[in-house]
């Protein structure tokens, strides 16, 4: 009778990522700011770009500007049935997705005042859980052939709370939490997860605050730091620098001192209204 085969006690070891500096990437968000920009960029830089977004008009403009190397997809992400059946159609047209940047996101200001579930919600489903379901679609391949490289716009809005945000910061907190929890066990499988937090860039959605933002970007600017931080061995990718680094401070600082700084925040906003409104 033979004995019973003891388990192996060799360590599990990470697998080292193979980087790829051109090949095909999957971006979502594609039909307008930083998304539309990488795109661009990312297609003059050589790779095979796989665009996504909701918007078929701006896609089809993304695609006629993109000399031959950006193939339109359109696809809301908050359908994981629609995602899995595009990703399908990526492989099956372009091949395998060496590089995704889920960037596919928007925001709700709120108000205390004004506060509905709703804005939450609507938020979650997209930035959030439309996130989960790129992912849900993409690890399993890239898990099993221990290669592949995924990107999560996330944002400096969530490193601490900051007013009007509510419910968009919860959505980026969310995305940092789920990058950092899945990076450790990704890295066994040769896939390389990181995590982008920018700060303010000019977007249709940014034209529409009514604040002052500091060290605010142009979209090919920006395109142009992720570019570069896609292909480093950075965890998070941060932009600009200074304005995020403050931003990180923030979210590091006591409870009391931080309150101490978003107040004047809602103060100015709150004094503005006032004299409008006399």
């Amino acid at each position: 009778m033979s004995s019973p085969q003891k388990a192996s006690t060799r360590p599990i070891k990470k697998i080292p990522h193979r980087q790829v500096i051109k090949g095909l990437v999957w971006i979502t968000g594609a039909s307008a700011g930083l998304g539309r920009a990488l795109a661009l960029y990312m297609a003059a830089k050589g790779w095979q770009v796989a665009a996504s977004a909701r918007s078929q008009d701006g896609l089809q403009k993304l695609e006629r500007e993109g000399g031959g190397r950006i193939r339109a997809f359109a696809l809301d992400i908050e359908d994981n049935e629609a995602v899995g059946q595009t990703l399908a159609q990526i492989r099956e047209q372009m091949g395998q997705i060496d590089c995704a940047v889920l960037n596919a996101g928007s925001h709700r200001p709120v108000h205390a005042a004004s506060l509905k579930a709703e804005d939450f919600k609507a938020l979650s489903d997209l930035n959030l859980v439309g996130t989960a379901n790129c992912l849900e679609h993409l690890l399993p391949q890239m898990m099993d052939k221990h290669q592949g490289q995924i990107a999560i716009v996330a944002s400096v809005a969530g490193y601490r709370g900051l007013p009007t945000a509510a419910a968009y910061g919860m959505t980026k907190a969310g995305l940092i939490n789920m990058a950092e929890a899945l990076k450790p066990e990704l890295d066994f499988y040769g896939v390389k997860m990181q995590l982008v937090c920018p700060g303010f860039i000019r977007t249709p959605l940014t034209d529409k605050n009514d604040f002052e933002m500091p060290d605010i970007m142009e979209p090919e600017d920006a395109a142009a730091a992720l570019y570069r931080g896609l292909l480093s061995r950075k965890f998070e990718i941060i932009f600009p620098w200074k304005f995020t680094m403050q931003m990180k401070i923030l979210g590091l600082l006591p409870a009391n001192l931080a309150f101490a700084t978003t107040r004047n925040l809602v103060k100015e906003r709150l004094e503005k209204q006032q004299e409008t409104s006399s």
